[in-house]
């Protein structure tokens, strides 16, 4: 699972998740990308569970890239536990995507076998995504 080594702090606010992605909204490594067209809070697990369909599909042929990081922890209290007494302990940790945001890549594949293991990765994901494809991209590429 992904989770950062170490943190300055243990618990964070949970903030508003306003506006567009202003950052990491472009290809920068592969020429295939599935990019998020609305916000939400992707977990680690989720993020695995794309990462195993994807290279399960692409069959250890090719290569891809995790774009986002689950760097923020966020907190439960027990079952039945009354309020007050302060917040919970982290249960686990989340990335925030927000729209626009490019969420995995992939490259040395061709254009259908791409679309397809990103489109299973996407199924994993609880955000609405698109497939985009590098501008200059030719099947001569590979």
């Amino acid at each position: 699972m992904l989770q950062p080594k170490r943190t300055k702090f243990r618990k964070q606010h949970k903030m508003k998740m306003k506006g567009n992605a202003k950052r990491g909204d472009q290809l920068a490594f592969g020429s295939f990308a599935i990019k998020a067209t609305e916000g939400c809070w992707v977990t680690a697990k989720q993020i695995e569970a794309a990462r195993v369909a994807v290279t399960r599909f692409m069959k250890r042929e090719g290569q891809i890239w995790i774009r986002v990081f689950p760097d923020k922890p966020i907190t439960r209290k027990p079952a039945e536990v009354r309020m007050g007494k302060g917040k919970g302990a982290p249960e686990y940790w989340v990335a925030v995507v927000k729209p626009g945001r490019i969420i995995f890549e992939a490259d040395g594949v061709s254009l259908a076998t791409a679309k397809e293991a990103l489109r299973l990765a996407a199924q994993k994901l609880p955000v609405v995504t698109k497939f985009i494809v590098r501008h200059d991209y030719t099947e001569e590429t590979i």
